[in-house]
């Protein structure tokens, strides 16, 4: 079996290393730092045997497991990515290690009154027995996609050191900017090589994922007219008051505190505003594209109608695809998720397929010719304080891949 304290000691490896991404800048990788954990992973598939390990100018690592077989079956892959989400720091993580976990609060930052409570977070009471790491209550974690990363080469170094696991043709690439959703941009499908591969991206122990979000940004600006307020009756136009009002015309139970599952929402995550000049960032998001396609119709239906009302172009929006719903591409090879789930009952995990409320690197290499469903990564809470992984789920996230190539490598026997 895979050792529990080596895959501990490799996943703080990771995380200790800063890999925020940059959603401002358009560079590739967005950040400097992402090269940092990209060079250690480099001379560490080097260093426990994976052939034609590459890091290319973009940052991107693909490295090749060879076959152990006398015949041909499918080479697949797996993929994860290295950055960490800009949503909270990355920097200086001191995780915590919580062994043998009872259910109860987990003090992460005394000085601070920081406390990771079953009574909030219930899915910790899952794990009761198991060994937790945490935050300090001052950073995330990593576990997004540090975990996934961890789980990747430790399935990679079983399977060198027990030739006796008979697998196929294995490819493997680590990923920058995910979180800031370019990993896949500059992803080389050809050069992969792959047939199919899984992301090692999602989060409880159990989750198979082959549905995502169909997603968009969308940037409202709001234009006013500044006068001085002393004289400004039917001449000043307030854009932060404009900007509310918009906000106020959307739906206001569809964001994303008020839905679950297949619920689409419009999600304002930034505003920037004075009464010359208002911008409200947003995030449209829906599993149905006819109904993806009425949220953006809708957005710019209430910014016509302003513009109406005021005679003017108040109001401009800029809305832009982002990725969509792998769920198209996925159907027609569904044995690829019945794999995974035949994997998962094996090693005593119940299989957990639902949506992603989110997206993943898969969901648009699938668009790009290489189906790519989602898999568990172990971690809960991501992008934030609260971010925690138990290490038991990683032990069988590790399993899940060396189960899924032997798989492989028995049904074309």
């Amino acid at each position: 079996m895979i050792d529990k304290q080596h895959i501990t000691d490799r996943f703080i490896k990771y995380i200790t290393i800063d890999t925020e991404s940059d959603p401002n800048n358009p560079a590739f990788p967005s950040t400097e730092k992402q090269w940092d954990l990209a060079k250690v992973l480099a001379e560490e598939l080097k260093q426990i045997g994976m052939q034609e390990v590459d890091l290319d100018k973009n940052c991107y690592i693909m490295a090749t497991l060879p076959s152990n077989l006398d015949y041909e079956v499918p080479t697949i892959g797996f993929i994860a990515h290295i950055d960490t989400s800009p949503d909270f720091t990355g920097a200086n993580v001191k995780p915590k290690i919580i062994k043998n976990y009872q259910g109860n609060d987990i003090i992460l930052n005394k000085e601070k009154n920081i406390v990771l409570s079953p009574d909030y977070f219930e899915d910790l009471l899952q794990y009761k027995g198991q060994t937790l790491i945490t935050t300090d209550g001052t950073t995330l974690l990593g576990a997004d996609d540090k975990a996934g990363v961890t789980e990747i080469v430790s399935a990679m170094e079983y399977l060198i050191q027990h030739p006796e696991i008979k697998h196929g043709k294995i490819r493997i690439c680590f990923t920058p900017d995910e979180e800031v959703g370019k990993g896949a941009h500059l992803f080389n499908v050809e050069k992969f090589g792959s047939e199919w591969a899984y992301t090692m991206d999602g989060s409880q122990i159990g989750e198979l994922e082959y549905e995502n979000f169909n997603a968009a940004s969308a940037k409202v600006t709001v234009t006013g007219k500044i006068v001085h307020p002393g004289y400004a009756k039917g001449k000043m136009i307030n854009s932060m008051l404009i900007a509310n009002e918009y906000v106020a015309s959307l739906p206001t139970e569809e964001t994303p505190e008020n839905t679950e599952g297949y619920e689409g929402f419009f999600h304002l995550h930034d505003i920037q505003g004075n009464v010359e000049q208002t911008i409200l960032e947003y995030i449209i998001r829906d599993h149905d594209l006819d109904l993806f396609e009425k949220r953006k119709k809708l957005m710019q239906r209430i910014a016509d109608d302003f513009n109406e009302e005021f005679n003017q172009e108040l109001i401009h929006i800029d809305i832009k695809n982002q990725y969509f719903n792998m769920k198209e591409k996925i159907t027609p090879v569904m044995h690829i998720i019945d794999i995974a789930e035949e994997v998962m009952l094996e090693n005593n995990i119940k299989p957990l397929i639902k949506p992603i409320r989110g997206g993943t690197d898969g969901s648009q290499l699938s668009y790009k010719g290489l189906p790519c469903p989602n898999i568990f990564a172990g971690g809960h809470n991501f992008h934030g304080r609260f971010e925690y992984v138990p290490v038991e789920s990683m032990l069988k996230a590790t399993e899940v891949i060396v189960g899924i190539a032997e798989k492989i490598a028995n049904k074309y026997a």
